[in-house]
């Protein structure tokens, strides 16, 4: 199965700033389809049970200043 490129790949900037992301994001949002009906509806209680986090990511986010702190 061959893959045509219609366009070049922009080349990746790791340390751009927030002016860069949102160029790339600009760029991208033509690939994006949004869903033709979006029906939010509240969700039943009896529906939510609670998050459960294994031990190893509890323990991640706990030394991440962002999250732990």
């Amino acid at each position: 199965m061959t893959n045509p490129r219609t366009v070049d790949p922009a080349p990746a900037d790791l340390d751009g700033d927030l002016a860069s992301l949102r160029g790339d994001c600009a760029r991208m949002t033509p690939r994006w389809s949004a869903p033709a009906d979006v029906s939010a509806r509240p969700v039943p209680l009896t529906l939510i049970h609670g998050v459960r986090v294994p031990p190893a990511y509890a323990r991640l986010l706990d030394a991440m200043s962002d999250y732990g702190d």
